[in-house]
């Protein structure tokens, strides 16, 4: 009897055993490939999740970057382990290597801006003249602040001329998208109407069927060559002839001459200011701002300017000679150089211009907006006319027969 019950024993155990442990799968059957199939999904959605296209530091990175250091540095942190936080912390692969590049360069002896100008194409040379006139003065910690007040301002003034430009551009995309449908969708419904009555059709009529049937018909060579005269036109523009003529063009435009004439004003002379009170020697400081200005006709002033200084002119002096500075920054300036508080005027003036940007921009705004909905109105009421005429036309010779 005990041996009944000792065999009933170890079989309810091999029971409890068998349900409770799961069976390893050791062939290349089914279920092989089942246990496997969802570490495989979840490894490529980790993979999906993590993928993403990085590429070099963009301004905001640079700006962030120099507003944690800045504040590092003021907090008695070192320069070397101020880099290796920020690295560690910043989200940009290519980023976080330039900045341990920048932390080893320095512990092999170079200065910090040494270091940053390997980087050139990351740094510009303002922020590397600063740091460096930073480093003379002993005053890192201050000067990285400025400079992150100058990339902050030069920031508000980028998105301050792109949003003036965003709804022009989208009311004209609206008005093209709106045009291609009535030619393409709505139109050809009504051209049946119209068959066989083409002689009570008005011109305005004939002429939207015929740009219709033509649009309709060679639709897959118009839209490529739309698109091959804009990728020509940026082309053209980005050659030294283009970008001369380009230049040229923006300056004397009626919208946007005021808003391009104050945008390189305020650029070049804020530039000035921030570096003039850095310490940056006054050929240097004409360089980068020639460098910065954003126009040719503006860059190949400011490098006269800086040639005419080497051999001993005052700035004001040289300024006079060009129409694209008013005469009363150039007196300004004059005044400035005459008292010595070139950089404190340069400042007062560049503030003074960044108000009339401001102002010129929600003038030139306000201009746009209303003209660019009055030519979308009378674009979709020509069209609307067009079929709305012909069928008044048709019902009126019908009513008098």
């Amino acid at each position: 009897m005990f041996g009944n019950s000792a065999q009933n024993n170890q079989g309810v155990a091999t029971a409890l055993r068998e349900t409770t442990e799961p069976e390893p799968s050791y062939g290349k059957g089914q279920g092989t490939e089942s246990g496997q199939r969802p570490v495989r999904q979840t490894s490529l959605l980790k993979k999906m999740q993590n993928f993403r296209v990085e590429g070099g530091p963009s301004r905001k990175d640079i700006l962030s970057f120099t507003n944690q250091l800045a504040v590092m540095i003021r907090a008695g942190i070192s320069l070397q382990d101020s880099l290796e936080s920020i690295a560690e912390q910043n989200d940009n692969t290519k980023f976080r290597a330039i900045i341990f590049d920048l932390k080893q360069q320095i512990e092999e002896g170079k200065s910090f801006s040494q270091a940053l100008a390997v980087h050139d194409d990351v740094f510009s040379n303002l922020y590397i003249n600063m740091v460096a006139a930073a480093e003379i003065s002993g005053s890192l910690s201050g000067m990285l602040q400025k400079l992150a007040e100058y990339l902050d301002q030069e920031a508000d003034t980028r998105s301050q001329v792109k949003g003036a430009m965003v709804y022009p551009i989208i009311i004209a995309v609206m008005a093209v998208a709106v045009t291609i449908f009535l030619l393409s969708f709505v139109l050809p419904r009504f051209t049946a109407i119209f068959e066989g009555k083409e002689h009570l059709l008005p011109r305005p009529t004939k002429l939207l069927i015929a740009s219709s049937t033509f649009f309709r018909s060679f639709w897959f060579i118009i839209l490529p060559t739309i698109g091959t005269a804009i990728a020509g036109f940026l082309y053209f523009i980005r050659t030294p002839v283009g970008r001369l003529w380009w230049h040229k063009t923006k300056l004397v435009l009626p919208l946007l001459r005021t808003l391009c004439r104050s945008l390189y004003i305020t650029r070049s002379l804020h530039t000035m200011g921030v570096l003039t009170s850095a310490g940056v020697p006054i050929l240097d400081t004409i360089s980068i701002t020639a460098q910065i200005s954003g126009n040719v006709l503006y860059k190949d002033m400011w490098l006269r300017v800086q040639e005419q200084v080497r051999q001993g002119k005052k700035i004001a002096t040289s300024l006079a000679g060009f129409t694209l500075m008013p005469p009363n920054v150039v007196q300004m300036i004059r005044s400035g150089e005459d008292s010595g508080t070139l950089s404190d005027v340069l400042r007062d003036v560049s503030d003074y211009y960044g108000r009339e940007l401001k102002s010129v921009i929600k003038t030139v705004t306000s201009m746009i907006e209303p003209i660019m909905i009055v030519l979308m109105g009378f674009l979709v009421g020509f069209i609307a006319m067009s079929i709305i005429l012909p069928i008044f036309k048709m019902s009126s010779a019908v009513t008098g027969k």
